[in-house]
């Protein structure tokens, strides 16, 4: 699998800085939102990924305006500008997780964040939109839901979710097990999901 990996993100920075990719050639009128899953234990490899990506795009396309945004940290900088930070992790060690997620469901209830992502990604003055920290934000913030609700927001800028799960193009698992809603309207980064293929393999299909 992690030759499978290693594969698969090397395909990575060419598909993202082509111009096809960048002016949504060949998605018609579908929105620009991609997924690239993989194997939840290789979450510490794909973060170490992610930061020679981004040190690499300028170099690969110079002149691209590229965001990324951390979802854990989105979600963390968002409490602290509503001075509900301290007031969280206070009722997290006094309460526990549950009395957490209840409390903070209005507060980060994904139609009122996905303002507040467009105001943090700006994709009018970005060329590419990169999101990760999905696990990490869990359960606070679901992925898919978010998604739904940056649909009027991203415009025509590409956005790329690093998910740490199984993407089929119908549906979301979180970490492999934790099955979402139904969701179908990104495209997978790459052309075959990690799961898919080491199924295959497994099998014995070529």
């Amino acid at each position: 699998m992690t030759d499978l990996l290693d594969q698969r993100l090397n395909r990575i920075l060419p598909r993202i800085t082509s111009d096809d990719f960048l002016s949504g050639s060949g998605i018609g009128n579908e929105i620009a939102f991609y997924i690239f899953d993989y194997p939840p234990e290789q979450e510490l490899r794909v973060r170490d990924f992610l930061n020679t990506l981004l040190d690499h795009i300028p170099r690969q396309k110079p002149g691209l305006r590229v965001k990324h945004i951390n979802l854990f940290d989105f979600v963390a900088d968002y409490l602290k500008s509503r001075r509900l930070l301290d007031k969280a992790i206070q009722m997290q060690r006094e309460k526990g997780d549950e009395a957490l997620k209840k409390a903070l469901a209005g507060p980060l209830h994904e139609s009122k964040l996905g303002t507040v992502f467009a105001d943090a990604a700006q994709p009018d003055q970005h060329d590419l939109v990169i999101v990760s920290g999905v696990g990490s934000v869990w359960p606070l913030l679901r992925s898919h839901t978010l998604l739904n609700n940056l649909q009027s927001v991203m415009g025509k800028t590409p956005l790329i979710m690093f998910y740490p799960g199984r993407y089929d193009g119908q549906s979301l698992r979180l970490f492999g097990k934790i099955k979402n809603n139904n969701y179908y309207r990104a495209f997978k980064l790459v052309c075959c999901s990690w799961f898919v293929v080491s199924s295959s393999w497994l099998l014995g299909v070529t």
